[in-house]
């Protein structure tokens, strides 16, 4: 969705991906779930850390464009495209989704069919973006709204866990765009991931996150899907956002 005070805008800036020049990178990254889910709101939370409970259905695509500095001092602009969710825009998802290395995909916490339609979106990321190697690109399930109470899968974490990695997430984690909670997290889980896939570090099979980062993501339910250890979920199924 867009904001009441900024224009929806389908031209597509440039995108580029490289391995050799280390001080900048541009990538493209895909924001997509079912309308009301908070994409906008999430996308103008961490780029501007502004929040409206004021918005009205994104037209087509809207995109903004956030930059890092990364740890290895490496600048690194992320263009995050906000995808329409109406299904009458979906005809025109492969022109959106082309050049992309990365997604989110929103669900709702205090809305179950919310997660029906995340399977879809990420079947349709999946047949339409590969990365150098042939793989999908790396997407991120976020649980969006979970300053509310949560409804159904959204409360339980074991489930989303198996949920997400049925699915071929990632990872997943709860997030709120109202809140401020988490968002930076799975960027940056994003980011690491993406740099490992780019750089063809097979070594980088699961998400360690560095030790000042454990209890911030041990407390927004951040889970390592491709670890496939039960015993995190059980010890993490003990924190909430």
């Amino acid at each position: 969705m867009s904001a009441d005070h900024s224009s929806s805008d389908s031209s597509e800036p440039s995108v580029e991906i490289s391995r050799n020049n280390k001080d900048r990178k541009v990538w493209k990254i895909l924001i997509l779930g079912e309308v009301s889910v908070g994409k906008t709101s999430l996308i103008k939370r961490y780029v501007h850390n502004f929040f409206s409970q004021h918005y009205r259905p994104t037209i087509g695509v809207d995109f903004a464009l956030k930059q890092l500095v990364w740890e290895d001092e490496s600048v690194i602009m992320l263009q995050l495209w906000d995808i329409a969710g109406q299904e009458r825009f979906e005809s025109m998802n492969r022109v959106y989704y082309k050049g992309a290395v990365g997604s989110f995909i929103l669900t709702d916490a205090a809305n179950p069919d919310s997660f029906k339609s995340a399977v879809r979106w990420k079947k349709d990321f999946d047949a339409k973006v590969n990365m150098e190697d042939g793989q999908p690109a790396p997407s991120i399930l976020l649980v969006n709204k979970c300053d509310l109470e949560k409804v159904g899968m959204a409360s339980d974490v074991v489930q989303l866990h198996s949920f997400a990695q049925e699915n071929g997430f990632l990872t997943w984690c709860y997030v709120s765009a109202k809140e401020n909670i988490g968002i930076d997290d799975a960027a940056k889980t994003l980011i690491r991931k993406i740099l490992a896939r780019i750089d063809g570090d097979e070594k980088e099979k699961t998400i360690e996150p560095r030790q000042s980062d454990v209890k911030v993501l041990t407390r927004q339910a951040m889970i390592d899907l491709t670890a496939n250890r039960q015993e995190e979920v059980v010890e993490k199924s003990k924190c909430s956002c």
